[in-house]
């Protein structure tokens, strides 16, 4: 249903930004996939610079304290106090210099794609999806809560919003912000035992849908979860917006999961999921591998926009590729594949009846 070009928001913060040498996040991510997709030709007339979302537009969700915390913490100016009350300072959630900046980047991405969505089309923001952020305290590597900000903003037009998270990790934080309001629907498929431990089988307050699937997940089980569940799901409910939240930390080779995904299972989910609404916001999430995560985000830009994938890349968008490291850690260099191309060999597998019977659970529900 979408007819309009899509459009891709991104920014040079990004650039060199990292949460530090120990941390996962270390890893470049967003700059990978604008200099992919750039390399292959695929942002001429479609790039947006994301804005920086001022303080009252964050205040939807967040508290003043909070954000001035975030600031102070930018600034060097934060106390220990402030910090061990908004949880900042942690290993998950470090003081880094853009601190603040980089997640008001985020925000300001996606409040701007909400902006573009009102008249329909697609908008991909590889920055947003930091679904873990509450309205008090940093959570799970996320400060700001831009899916939330995004869902309230799309709220604000009148649209009814369907929200897809595919992440590894169970979006607690916009369950928090969404449970109990008929106009959202919210569907999250996460690894079951996983940070943060929410998300348990079942349907929350009457909107909050949630499946945990168990390690190995595979291209076959994603297929069955899609198209029977999720897409059920979506049918029902009609949406007139939804957001998919891409986090790619589901795929095979990511160090922060045991799910066994391809690529090819996320360009599945999006080619379905599009077609039922005339309005899609791609966000990015969780993703700790360079070059599994950037391949990824790129190749679903590539559907969304309709571009034609090659089998083998071309010499420029190898070179993004071969330039990528682990930031230290002493991890193994990735397979040629992962240098070469865009698309993933598929990932099939058997499906275990325990995720047979999840999915048959909450089609009950």
């Amino acid at each position: 249903m979408l007819e309009t070009a899509a459009i891709f928001i991104g920014s040079e913060i990004y650039r060199g930004s990292s949460y530090g040498g120990a941390h996962p996040l270390r890893v470049p991510r967003v700059s990978t996939v604008m200099d992919l997709a750039r390399s292959l030709g695929w942002l001429a007339g479609r790039y947006r610079t994301s804005p920086r979302a001022k303080p009252a537009a964050l205040l939807a969700f967040h508290t003043a304290e909070y954000i001035a915390a975030l600031q102070a913490a930018e600034a060097g100016m934060i106390g220990a106090e402030a910090m061990a009350r908004h949880q900042i300072g942690t290993l998950s959630n470090p003081v880094f210099p853009q601190i603040y900046s980089r997640p008001a980047t985020g925000a300001g991405g996606v409040l701007l794609a909400a902006e573009l969505l009102s008249e329909g089309g697609a908008v991909h923001v590889p920055g947003g999806g930091t679904h873990h952020g509450l309205p008090d305290r940093a959570n799970g590597f996320c400060y700001l809560n831009d899916p939330v900000l995004a869902i309230m903003a799309l709220r604000r037009m009148g649209l009814r919003v369907a929200y897809v998270d595919l992440d590894a990790h169970h979006c607690d934080g916009v369950e928090f912000a969404f449970a109990g309001v008929p106009e959202v629907l919210l569907i999250s498929v996460h690894e079951q035992a996983r940070w943060p431990f929410t998300g348990a089988l079942g349907v929350v307050a009457g909107n909050c849908v949630n499946l945990p699937v168990p390690p190995q997940y595979n291209d076959s089980a994603a297929r069955l979860v899609l198209h029977e569940m999720i897409l059920p799901r979506l049918h029902a409910f009609a949406p007139q917006v939804i957001v998919v939240q891409a986090g790619a930390d589901a795929l095979l080779e990511d160090p922060l999961s045991c799910l066994a995904l391809s690529n090819n299972a996320y360009v599945e989910a999006l080619r379905e999921i599009k077609r039922l609404a005339s309005r899609l916001m791609l966000l990015g999430g969780g993703g700790y591998n360079p070059w599994s995560v950037g391949r990824c985000w790129t190749l679903l830009w590539a559907e969304l926009s309709g571009q034609d994938v090659p089998d083998v890349l071309p010499d420029a968008a190898q070179a993004v590729l071969r330039q990528l490291s682990w930031g230290g850690g002493g991890r193994p260099l990735p397979e040629p594949a992962l240098l070469t191309t865009l698309r993933d060999a598929p990932r099939e597998g058997p499906i275990c009846d325990e995720l047979r019977a999840r999915v048959a659970a909450l089609a009950r529900a």
